[in-house]
């Protein structure tokens, strides 16, 4: 199986991380990806390949213009406005304020944009996401050319970057851009299987009133559970979309049987519903607790 891997993946290398109230080194670093290129070589799965360059139209198929503006600009102006550490947000159109405004400052952009705390903008963030993104368009190009099976080694992950929103380490939506080529490619149902500890919101957010492409998370119960406020079973799709969103959100203490079954149950649903490409979504599995 051929691998796709971007050195450009590196060019992110943030300091800072908001955690139980401290700040601390962020958990996703570029050290997880020699982890991962260690584990391919010595497996023999097969030759590694740089990405070609796919530029900003596959981003802006599923993203919003002004966001992805925000992304490519945001440190440089955070930077102009004298902040000594990294961007991190600390203020958001919250439940009590307006959400029909973007504001002119950086920070109130980056609340704006923002879904969480944790997750800082510092340099090389936009380039290593442009990186990202071309990994997964490689790896979707290589699969839709020749039919066979490719693995996409992106980083930063994606799962959690909605329309316009970013967090949980995600900027750009990897699966979400491989999902929407492989449409325009002919493909007339695409499924993504997300299989990332945490609910992949921003996939759902993006895919959620449309039919074209059948969501399936498996995940922790946000109950107890980042991202917290989406991901639960009740959470089906909506207008063309009803029925093409599916939650499992398992509960603390799952055992392994159970989420075999429940992937067994989730591929029946994918065959169900004749999806013709299969995009899993594994943005990342460890989480310090």
């Amino acid at each position: 199986m051929l691998t796709f891997y971007s050195e450009g993946s590196r060019l992110r290398q943030a300091r800072t991380e908001l955690h139980d109230g401290a700040l601390v080194t962020p958990f996703e670093c570029p050290e997880r990806l020699d982890l991962v290129l260690k584990h391919l070589c010595h497996s023999g799965l097969g030759d590694i390949r740089a990405p070609a360059a796919y530029g900003l139209a596959p981003v802006l198929a599923v993203h919003d213009q002004e966001y992805v503006t925000f992304l490519a600009n945001c440190w440089k102006e955070w930077q102009a406005a004298g902040h000594e550490g990294e961007a991190i947000p600390n203020i958001w159109p919250a439940r009590t304020m307006r959400g029909d405004r973007i504001p002119q400052s950086v920070s109130g952009q980056l609340g704006y944009y923002a879904l969480a705390a944790e997750t800082s903008i510092s340099e090389g963030t936009f380039e290593a996401a442009m990186a990202s993104k071309d990994v997964a368009l490689g790896a979707v190009e290589h699969t839709l050319q020749t039919g066979e099976p490719s693995f996409g080694l992106c980083r930063p992950p994606g799962h959690h970057a909605a329309f316009d929103q970013f967090g949980g380490y995600c900027f750009f939506n990897n699966a979400a851009i491989a999902a929407q080529r492989a449409l325009d490619a002919g493909k007339r149902r695409v499924a993504i299987l997300d299989v990332d500890f945490h609910h992949g919101n921003g996939t759902q957010q993006i895919f959620y009133k449309r039919d074209d492409v059948l969501f399936i998370s498996l995940h922790g119960d946000p109950e107890v559970t980042f991202p917290y406020y989406l991901g639960y079973a009740d959470e089906s799709g909506e207008g063309k979309g009803e029925g093409f969103n599916i939650n499992y959100p398992l509960p603390p203490g799952t055992s392994v049987n159970t989420w075999m079954a429940t992937l067994e149950q989730a591929l029946a649903q994918m065959k169900a519903a004749e999806c013709e490409c299969l995009i899993v979504s594994l943005a990342r599995i460890s989480h310090r607790v």
